[in-house]
């Protein structure tokens, strides 16, 4: 399998979903559900005591599907991650234990920045392409406008309170390369296995890159 880097992974869609599975058996369908509406690229957060067995799941079922996961925060997490099958690694902030680990795992990233300085930290370390977390607590767009000229040369996946109202916001700044949002797998959703309906968002959400 092609190692994929973090800029062709967040390229692929404009929308990351930010996935949280409480029911293994739910896995593999949500995958099916968000792929068949054009989101391939698919963060499972560490939030559930299932979310390493869903992504094998999906890794080894769901063709098409980029499976990545989500709220890294030690070495033994992403050890976990490239066990399970997971193509990327996000995390809510910048340590240099979780990004060493992944370099040396070979583990696409997408760490989380909040300040300048933090981007700048990780720019220093060769990083590109940055999560920024949690957005609309941070400033939103404005900030993120207001990065661009001094931090000019990183893009940003911003990521925490993105909705269907904002993300396209978002995705007209020329400094986002895409954005990461749970609007797309709405639990309610998920418990019933109303798969059409996340196939149907997850098909909206595709269309809303802006150029």
């Amino acid at each position: 399998m092609a190692l994929l880097s973090i800029k062709e992974i967040c390229r692929r869609a404009p929308v990351i979903p930010v996935i949280v599975i409480d029911d293994l058996d739910k896995a593999v369908p949500l995958a099916e559900a968000l792929v068949a509406g054009g989101l391939s690229a698919l963060e499972v957060t560490l939030r559930t005591p299932v979310a390493f067995k869903a992504i094998r799941a999906i890794a080894d079922a769901v063709e098409g599907a980029v499976v990545g996961v989500g709220t890294l925060r030690t070495a033994d997490d992403v050890k976990a991650s490239i066990d399970a099958g997971a193509r990327f690694g996000v995390s809510p902030g910048f340590t240099n234990v979780v990004i060493n680990a992944a370099e040396a795992q070979r583990l696409p990233m997408l760490p989380g920045v909040a300040t300048p300085s933090e981007a700048m930290r990780a720019a220093d370390r060769g990083f590109e392409i940055l999560k920024f977390f949690p957005a609309e607590a941070n400033g939103g767009v404005p900030v993120l406008k207001a990065w661009a000229s001094p931090l000019a040369g990183l893009q940003f996946c911003p990521t925490g309170g993105v909705n269907e109202e904002n993300a396209k916001e978002y995705l007209s700044l020329p400094n986002v390369i895409c954005v990461g949002g749970s609007w797309v797998t709405p639990k309610d959703a998920i418990d019933t296995g109303d798969w059409a309906r996340i196939t149907n968002l997850a098909s909206d959400a595709s269309e809303l890159r802006t150029s």
